[in-house]
């Protein structure tokens, strides 16, 4: 049994590096678990554990799926929190709205669908987890963070291909193992 997921990875370009950068300095006060940038990705499904022969189904409707799918870009842009400002959780860049994104991701969870395999069925909110909260000392730094980068575009990314991804959850915190990546063509 494996932890898995799968997603489309980012590179991480000057602006989101000087982004990230800027919140890791600004937010010392407090205590944030961040986001390794070898970990930066666009969750399409979230499967947790599931057996083996399950992951073989799960490889065979990706190959599927992704064959004739075709390369496209997206914007990567603003900032917000999970959760809200009383009580944040997560700290994130947005993805502007993407018929190509939605599309491959209906794509996925319909594929998943016809192999048995079961998700959690919520919106697709697609989102770059930069870092998760654990308490923070000032919340008005955290908001004049969000308030400067909201309507930011921060960098566009060609997507080429979908990673399916073990997770492995490690005392200094999660590892994603590829195990497979799905080009788009």
């Amino acid at each position: 049994m494996k932890r898995i997921f799968i997603a489309v990875k980012i590179e991480a370009g000057e602006t989101l590096l000087k982004m990230i950068s800027s919140f890791r300095t600004r937010l010392l006060v407090g205590n944030i678990k961040w986001t390794g940038l070898e970990n930066l990705h666009i969750t399409l499904a979230f499967l947790g554990d599931t057996d083996e022969d399950k992951i073989n189904a799960v490889i065979s409707m990706l190959k599927g799926v992704c064959e004739g799918f075709g390369e496209f870009e997206l914007v990567i842009k603003g900032a917000g929190v999970f959760k809200n400002f009383s009580d944040p959780r997560v700290i994130w860049t947005g993805i502007e709205p993407s018929g190509k994104l939605n599309l491959l991701n209906s794509s996925i969870k319909n594929g998943l669908k016809v192999s048995g395999i079961s998700i959690e069925d919520r919106p697709f909110n697609p989102h770059l987890t930069l870092g998760r909260i654990k308490n923070i000392k000032d919340n008005g730094e955290l908001k004049s963070l969000m308030d400067k980068y909201q309507d930011i575009e921060i960098q566009k990314t060609d997507v080429n291909e979908v990673i399916l991804y073990e997770s492995i959850l490690l005392p200094a915190g999660a590892v994603y193992k590829p195990l497979g990546k799905y080009p788009l063509q």
